[in-house]
């Protein structure tokens, strides 16, 4: 028995690794405080500070008591809710005619829906000044022709409150939209065929079962609207400033102008940042309920309603509103980028590359800027992927007590808007000991926080999916951690890592509202050029510049659905 015994073979000990995790996770801490809590803890002190460095109450008092500063905030309201009430009525039926009914090219308008994600809304809003300027909008011009009116006839103004509500709500209504045609998607079709065999015709299946079902994502898609216009600056900035009225993110960056009241724009960052986090909280608390009113079963196939002869007017329908936010803003972009005058007719004796040879030759911000665009948008990209990967690996998988602080703080900038993070950005770097104010790299932390939400999301998302079991079988044959992560679940992610890193590329190049409290002369990037030259009226170079962030932004988009994925020909989830 003992001879049998000395022959069995003796199971190595496995070797010991050294686990980096509590080191990765000091490192990481560090990270997110200096880009989430450091900017906060600045836009804190200097509101209940004076220019002496003592503590007040005085910027919080005159936030109040000052009407100036009152009127934008009612105007900001007023105008959000206008914008989710807009985005809802405008994406419900699109959502429904698209997601349960068998009106044709339905994949190609889910195509020319996304591409209302990927325009900026600043450059949309400058194509509806294109299209509705009063004096010089195409939609004017040829009102005035085709009836021959006199010149002060205006048929459409974009300069109003009306105006803004509509160019705003022309990118915001694909977010409603995509809450809705994934509700509707989900409704099980056993449900609706009950309510059919129970002797309900279709319009009563639809109001009584349906709709009740999807109401939550429609009451969530209008919160996120109402919180993108309240916090949207470009938008505001470049139709309601020549209408003569301010919202409130064009208040605060107002407040930076000579003379500058740094505290006082602050405190004014409050309010909104507090109605921020409020609609987020609600957006999510109904959000988090959605799934209590479907219980067990096996759901069936959703159902395909037959229009009949009602499929024509609802795509009539269907293409006036893709007519409105996409088809005519880019028509309306290239034709002006291709005449001198927007005002002229887009004809073979007017076609001009004049505009192109100004932007890329002549006008000597043009190769800074896209430098220090694609610089950014790769930078922040690589960075911030990289940051949401390690934050989320160590949040799912739990490798530290009290780790998952670390997924709160990534996910607060959501509840962010970018006008205030640019406040808290610019009070915090400005001064000793980070002095990045006016180089690149308040930009690229910048960049890198807005983004951090969506990133820590979506890996964290497809890490919660994946079973632990073959990272445990790597660190049992010896390889550390951080050597796991490289060969085991990298490569597993590699989709999602990529999708991640288009989504920040293109929201980095895109965006504007912490952008323009940011940048100096030599950190200038497109889309502030872009603002820029909307303030000298140069329409041409403008639409030549936008084309052109379009055309990286949709090549991004191309090249990464086209990249080898996992050894097959698996899509991004981008469109």
């Amino acid at each position: 028995m003992s001879g049998v015994v000395a022959d069995l073979p003796i199971a190595a000990a496995p070797r010991r690794t050294f686990d980096p995790s509590s080191a990765i996770f000091v490192v990481i801490s560090a990270a997110l405080g200096g880009l989430v809590l450091l900017p906060l803890f600045w836009l804190a002190r200097y509101s209940l500070s004076d220019g002496a460095g003592h503590f007040t109450l005085a910027n919080f008092r005159e936030l109040v008591s000052d009407t100036s500063l009152r009127k934008p905030a009612i105007v900001s309201i007023t105008m959000a809710l206008g914008v989710g009430a807009l985005s809802a009525a405008i994406a419900t039926p699109l959502a429904w005619l698209v997601a349960r009914t068998d009106l044709p090219g339905r994949a190609l308008i889910r195509a020319l829906i996304t591409a209302s994600f990927v325009t900026p809304p600043f450059l949309g809003a400058i194509a509806w000044e294109i299209l509705a300027a009063p004096n010089s909008g195409l939609i004017n011009q040829a009102y005035r022709s085709l009836f021959d009116l006199p010149p002060f006839v205006v048929l459409v103004d974009i300069y109003t409150l009306e105006g803004l509500i509509f160019a705003i709500s022309c990118y915001t209504f694909p977010l409603v939209f995509t809450l809705l045609a994934n509700a509707f998607e989900r409704v099980p079709g056993d449900l609706e065929d009950a309510s059919a065999i129970l002797g309900a015709g279709q319009a009563t299946t639809l109001r009584r079962i349906t709709w009740p079902l999807v109401m939550p994502a429609l009451i969530a898609g209008t919160l996120v609207a109402v919180l993108q216009a309240l916090t949207m600056f470009g938008s505001p900035a470049i139709l309601a400033l020549p209408a003569g009225f301010h919202v409130i993110t064009t208040k605060i960056w107002s407040l930076f102008q000579f003379p500058p009241k740094p505290g006082l724009a602050a405190a004014a960052a409050f309010p909104l940042l507090f109605i921020s986090v409020l609609l987020i909280w609600i957006q999510r608390r109904i959000l988090g309920r959605r799934g209590y009113v479907i219980m067990g079963g096996k759901s069936g196939v959703p159902r395909i309603a037959r229009l009949g002869w009602w499929r024509w007017p609802a795509f009539a329908f269907v293409m006036l509103v893709l007519a409105l936010t996409v088809i005519l803003p880019y028509a309306a972009l290239l034709k002006t980028a291709f005449t001198k005058n927007v005002s002229e007719a887009l004809t073979w004796s007017n076609l001009t590359l004049h505009n192109f040879h100004f932007v890329f030759f002549e006008f000597s911000a043009t190769q800074l800027a896209i430098r220090n665009t694609l610089f950014l948008g790769i930078t922040s990209a690589t960075v911030g992927t990289l940051i949401g990967l390690l934050v989320a690996y160590l949040v799912q998988r739990r490798v530290i007590p009290g780790v998952w602080l670390l997924g709160v703080i990534a996910t607060i900038p959501v509840a962010i808007p970018g006008i205030v993070l640019g406040v808290g950005m610019f009070l915090s770097y400005s001064t000793a000991p980070f002095m990045l104010y006016g180089t690149l790299w308040i930009l690229l932390i910048a960049f890198v926080t807005i983004e951090m939400p969506a990133a820590y999301q979506q890996l964290s998302t497809s890490i919660s999916t994946m079973n632990p079991e073959l990272e445990e079988a790597s660190r049992i044959l010896g390889a550390n951690r951080m050597t796991t992560i490289r060969r085991i679940t990298a490569p597993l992610l590699r989709t999602s890592v990529v999708a991640t890193w288009c989504l920040i590329f293109i929201g980095s190049i895109r965006e504007l509202s912490a952008t323009i409290m940011l940048t100096t002369a030599d950190t200038k990037l497109v889309s502030v050029i872009i603002y820029d030259l909307n303030e000298s009226g140069d329409l041409g170079a403008i639409s030549v510049l936008g084309i052109t962030l379009l055309i990286v932004s949709f090549a991004v988009v191309l090249i990464a659905n086209r990249l080898p994925l996992l050894g097959g020909r698996q899509r991004l989830p981008l469109s």
